[in-house]
């Protein structure tokens, strides 16, 4: 049974400090990430081309976002308030992937490294291992799946009151939702390509899976989590999710009508003759 009267968060002084501490440890990552791609965006138009600008935007949004859930007053509130806690989740886990992969760090890094290494890196996401990583199965899976065991068992409490696994959850929303919205939309080259009609009949599964969550916590509320904050973060995973999603449905369906539309030219202008 869920206790929802009292707050999931400890009351031991040190889980403050090491909250304190996940929040320098994930900014530092972000803004790494921030630094080595406007590092390689500098060296690709130094020898190549130039690199586009929206595409540094939209990683720069990105990073943005992903900064704002884990550093500062949101990522602080987040400790002991779930309404909070699910913004950060669809900063980090939904909105700042799709702009990060919207960004084409692949393409860039592929770009950015010498013959070698690029030959190298190519040879790995050719590999067995990748495209079983890749497979939108698995990222839903890893994605969704792990959103289900967070919030439906004591992990969620957990999270909260150890430092390791608040880094690696927090870790693991992020790159879940990465490599699910990189399974979803092709930015960067993709070896490993799985079929529109594939991908999109998952990704009806993914999403609904999400919603699905949404409206069980509604009623179920995560261990610790006082009903009020459990429906209001429910009502905001349902909706805001359902706007990120539509966001990168018409991605997806834009990228398969260009897919398509080069073929069913070519079969006009063969009707025609």
């Amino acid at each position: 049974m869920n206790s929802h009267n009292h707050s999931y968060v400890s009351t031991n002084p040190m889980s403050y400090a090491n909250g304190e501490g996940v929040q320098f440890v994930l900014a530092f990552l972000f803004v790494l990430a921030f630094v080595m791609y406007i590092v390689a965006a500098i060296q690709s138009i130094r020898r190549y081309k130039t690199w586009p600008l929206y595409r540094i935007i939209l990683w720069s949004l990105g990073i943005v976002l992903a900064f704002s859930a884990v550093f500062g007053p949101l990522a602080a509130r987040a400790h002991n308030d779930f309404t909070a806690h699910m913004i950060v989740h669809l900063l980090l886990g939904m909105l700042a992937p799709l702009f990060l992969v919207l960004g084409a760090p692949m393409t860039l890094l592929l770009r950015t490294l010498n013959v070698s290494l690029a030959r190298r890196l190519s040879r790995i996401l050719k590999s067995r291992p990748v495209w079983i990583l890749m497979n939108p199965i698995v990222t839903s899976f890893l994605n969704i799946g792990g959103l289900w065991i967070l919030y439906t068992t004591d992990l969620y409490m957990m999270m909260h009151n150890n430092l390791f696994f608040h880094i690696v959850i927090h870790l693991h929303i992020f790159l879940a939702g990465y490599i699910f919205t990189a399974s979803m939309i092709y930015v960067s080259p993709t070896p490993h390509s799985f079929s529109f009609v594939y991908r999109a009949f998952v990704l009806v599964l993914a999403l609904a899976g999400h919603n699905i969550l949404s409206k069980y916590m509604y009623a179920q509320p995560p261990n610790g989590v006082p009903l009020a904050q459990a429906e209001m973060g429910s009502m905001l995973m349902y909706y805001g999710g359902g706007l990120v999603d539509f966001f990168l449905i018409w991605i997806f369906i834009s990228q398969w009508f260009k897919a398509t539309r080069p073929q069913a030219v070519i079969f006009n202008e063969n009707a025609a003759e």
